[in-house]
């Protein structure tokens, strides 16, 4: 039986695999609820995903495109799946600039990215959450990551810091434009970067101390 190794070849940093310019995203939306099937695909199925090149298997669902086309269509995927009352986590990784990515499986459409963002802005409840960065190929990667994290404090949605991680809190709006900043601004700083991060709302109370 043949085994399908992989080859990256010579990918290196400061090497990006996709010359598009490529964002992708690979989530998964956990509602706690017996009618979670119901509650992620209907979600799923309400994010307009013209601007951007998307694929849900049995672990996970992928965006590929525009950083803002991917960052809206994340953030709608998430609120379609609000349900007052129900505790729900997105775990989210995105990442740009990948040696070992390609130009494959994207869509890259330049007008109006933001194609769910109409539909999405009223809808507005609290989170919390919790996100790591890594910055590549960086010799002050922790002075890019220090830079961002000042900013979110600044925002008031940076609320604290822990082992392996830095703690957020606010409106589900206010979270997700800080994190596409900060996908924007380290993009620009650096030639690949990864951040993942964690979302919670409807937190049982007496969880958040």
């Amino acid at each position: 039986m043949s085994k399908n190794y992989v080859n990256y070849g010579k990918c290196s940093a400061g090497k990006p695999g996709s010359t598009m310019g490529i964002t992708g995203a690979r989530f998964n939306l956990s509602p706690m609820s017996d009618d979670f099937i119901a509650i992620i695909l209907d979600a799923i199925k309400q994010v307009d995903l013209s601007k951007v090149w998307a694929e849900t298997d049995h672990i996970s669902t992928v965006y590929r495109g525009k950083e803002e086309a991917v960052f809206d269509a994340l953030k709608a995927a998430y609120v379609y799946a609000y349900r007052e009352g129900v505790h729900m986590t997105l775990e989210a990784t995105v990442s740009k600039g990948c040696p070992g990515d390609s130009d494959s499986d994207y869509t890259l459409a330049l007008e109006n990215p933001k194609i769910n963002k109409e539909q999405t802005q009223n809808i507005d409840f609290p989170v919390i959450g919790k996100f790591a960065l890594y910055p590549m190929g960086s010799d002050n990667y922790m002075g890019t990551i220090e830079k961002v994290v000042n900013e979110g404090i600044d925002r008031g949605v940076v609320t604290g810091s822990g082992h392996y991680g830095t703690n957020l809190g606010g409106s589900v709006q206010d979270v997700f434009d800080y994190l596409e900043y900060v996908s924007n601004t380290v993009g620009k700083e650096v030639s690949h970067y990864v951040s993942q991060f964690t979302l919670l709302c409807n937190v049982p109370e007496g969880e958040v101390k």
